[in-house]
C-alpha cells in the first residue's frame, strides 16, 4: 500500500498551516467556495431547462438529455484521475486547469449554436468533479488544524447548496433571460475562483509522487461509463433491453477487475486497500445513500407541485415557483454544514452523520405517509437539507481523518465519484417510479409519489445504519495511525 512519501515533498503540513494568516485562509476558503458552487450549480442547472434547450436547437428532449448525461459521465471519470494528479503534481496547479477547463466549457456552452458544441461543453464542464476533492486536500494542507473541519463541512455542504441553486434559479433565468445565461452567470464565478486560485492560494509541498496508472485508469473509464450510461439511458432504452443489460454487465465486471488491478499495480490510481477502514467504507456508503436521496427529492418535490391541482394531487406552481419551495432545502444546508464541521471538532464525524442519516429518513416519512398539503412538503425539504449538510460534511471529515494527507485526493475523489453514482441511481430509479404509474393521459400518479417517498426514505434508513457503523472516535484515531495519518492527533487537539 502506498505510503506517505518521506522528505520535502511531503512535509507534514502541520507547522506550516499553524501560521497561514487568517486573512489568507479566509481568502482561500472564499476561491474554493466560488468554485465549488459554480461545478454544483452547473451540475443541476440545464435540468429544469432540457425542453427549452432541446427546443431551441431542434431537438428532441430526449436527445437534449445528453446534455446531463455528458457531464455526468465526464466528471466521474476525470474526478479520481484529476485528484490522484493533484495529489502528485501539486492540487494547486491542478485546480487552476480544472478551473479553467470548466470556464472554457461555460463559454462554449453559452455560445453553442448546435447540441453537439454543447455536449462537447459539457464534457470540458464536468472535468471540474475534481474540484472537491482537490479543494478538501487544499484546505487539509493549508489551513489551520481548527479552521479545518468547519471548512471541510462548509464545502461539503456547498455541493448540495449548488445544485439546489441550480434547480432554484433555473426557471427564473430562462423565464426572464434565455437558456444560454445558464451558463453565463456560472462563468463569472468561475472567473473569481480561477483569479483566486491562481492569485490567492498558495501551493502546498504535500505530495505523493509517482506516476499515474494508465491501465487503471482505462479499465475504471471503462467501467463507470458503462454502468452510468446503462443508468441513466435505462428509462429510454428499457431496463430489459440488451444494451443497458450488457452495459451493466460490462461496467460491473470492469469495476470488480479494476479493483483487482489496482491490488497489484506499486502506484494505483486509487488506493482501494483504503476502502478497508470502517472510517473510509461506512462514510462511502453514506455518500452513496446521500447522492440518491439528495435527488430524489429534486426530482420529486418539483414535479408534485408543478402538476395540476386539478388531479387532486398536484399544487399547480410555475417552475419558478416550484423551485421557490426548494429554497428552505438550500438554506437548512448552508446552516447544518457548518453546524456540522463545528460538531465534528469537539465529537468527531460519527453523530453528524447518524443525525444526517435520521434526519433524511423522516424528512421522506412524512411525505410518504401523507403529501396533499403544502407544508408536508416545506417540512420534508427542511429536513433533508438539514440532513444532506450534516452528512457531506461529516462523509469528507470522515475521510480525511481515515486516509494519509498525501492520499486526501484520491480518497476524497473516489467519495466524490460514489456520491455521483447514487445521485444517478437515484434519479434513474425515482424516474423509473413515477413513469411506471401514470395516468391515461401520461401525469404521473399520486401512488408514483407515495412509493418514491418511500424509497428515498429507505435509503435514508441505510445512511443511517451505515453511518451507526461508523467507528468511534477512539477507534478512528487507532485506524487511521495504522493508517499511516500523520494528523489525526493534531486535529484532535484542536478540537479540544
Amino acid at each position: 500500500m502506498p505510503t506517505t512519501p518521506q522528505g520535502p515533498a511531503a512535509t507534514p503540513p502541520t507547522a506550516r498551516t499553524r501560521s497561514t494568516p487568517h486573512g489568507r485562509g479566509t481568502g482561500v476558503i472564499l476561491y474554493l467556495s466560488l468554485g465549488g458552487l459554480s461545478f454544483a450549480v452547473l451540475q443541476s442547472l440545464v435540468a429544469p431547462a432540457l425542453g427549452t434547450i432541446g427546443a431551441d436547437l431542434g431537438v428532441a428532449t430526449s436527445d437534449a438529455s445528453w446534455v446531463l448525461t455528458a457531464y455526468l459521465l465526464s466528471a466521474s471519470v476525470l474526478t479520481p484521475i484529476l485528484g490522484r494528479l493533484g495529489d502528485m503534481v501539486g492540487k494547486r496547479k491542478v485546480l487552476i486547469v480544472v478551473l479553467s477547463l470548466l470556464l472554457v466549457g461555460a463559454v462554449l456552452a453559452a455560445l453553442a449554436p448546435n447540441l453537439g458544441v454543447l455536449i462537447v461543453a459539457r464534457i470540458l464542464q464536468g472535468a471540474a468533479g475534481a474540484v472537491m476533492p482537490l479543494s478538501i486536500g487544499i484546505v487539509r494542507d493549508e489551513l489551520p488544524r481548527e479552521r479545518v473541519s468547519v471548512t471541510i463541512g462548509l464545502l461539503s455542504a456547498i455541493f448540495g447548496i449548488g445544485a439546489g441553486v441550480g434547480i432554484v434559479a433555473a426557471g427564473p433565468i430562462v423565464e426572464h433571460l434565455s437558456w444560454h445565461w445558464l451558463f453565463w452567470l456560472p462563468a463569472v464565478l468561475v472567473v473569481i475562483a480561477l483569479l483566486g486560485a491562481i492569485f490567492g492560494i498558495p501551493e502546498s509541498p504535500v505530495r505523493t509522487p509517482g506516476r499515474l496508472d494508465v491501465l487503471g485508469t482505462a479499465i475504471l473509464t471503462v467501467g463507470l461509463v458503462a454502468l452510468l450510461l446503462a443508468i441513466s439511458e435505462g428509462e429510454k432504452w428499457g431496463w430489459g433491453d440488451a444494451k443497458t443489460v450488457g452495459l451493466l454487465v460490462l461496467g460491473s465486471v470492469a469495476l470488480v477487475v479494476f479493483v483487482l488491478v489496482e491490488l497489484r499495480v506499486q502506484e494505483p490510481l486509487i488506493d482501494v486497500r483504503l476502502f478497508r477502514h470502517r472510517g473510509v467504507w461506512t462514510a462511502h456508503v453514506v455518500a452513496l445513500a446521500f447522492g440518491f436521496a439528495m435527488f430524489g427529492t429534486f426530482i420529486l418535490v418539483p414535479t408534485l407541485l408543478q402538476l395540476p391541482s386539478a388531479l387532486g394531487y398536484g399544487f399547480g406552481k410555475s417552475v419558478t415557483q416550484a423551485g421557490l419551495y426548494l429554497l428552505p432545502t438550500v438554506v437548512a444546508m448552508v446552516i447544518s454544514g457548518v453546524v456540522a464541521g463545528i460538531l465534528i471538532r469537539r465529537i468527531g464525524p460519527k453523530i453528524p452523520m447518524i443525525v444526517g442519516g435520521v434526519s433524511v429518513a423522516v424528512a421522506f416519512l412524512i411525505p410518504a405517509l401523507g403529501h396533499a398539503q403544502l407544508w408536508s412538503i416545506v417540512l420534508s425539504g427542511v429536513l433533508t437539507g438539514i440532513g444532506i449538510g450534516m452528512a457531506l460534511a461529516a462523509t469528507s471529515n470522515a475521510i480525511v481523518e481515515s486516509v494519509p494527507a498525501a492520499q486526501t485526493g484520491e480518497a476524497i475523489s473516489a467519495n466524490t465519484v460514489i456520491r455521483t453514482v447514487g445521485s444517478s441511481i437515484g434519479t434513474a430509479v425515482i424516474a423509473a417510479l413515477l413513469s411506471s404509474q401514470v395516468s391515461a393521459q401520461g401525469a404521473p400518479l399520486d401512488d408514483g409519489f407515495t412509493i418514491g417517498f418511500w424509497a428515498c426514505a429507505g435509503v435514508g434508513v441505510l445512511a443511517f445504519l451505515a453511518a451507526l457503523a461508523g467507528p468511534s472516535r477512539g477507534a478512528r484515531r487507532r485506524e487511521a495511525i495504522a493508517a499511516g495519518v500523520d494528523d489525526f492527533d493534531e486535529v484532535e487537539h484542536a478540537a479540544r
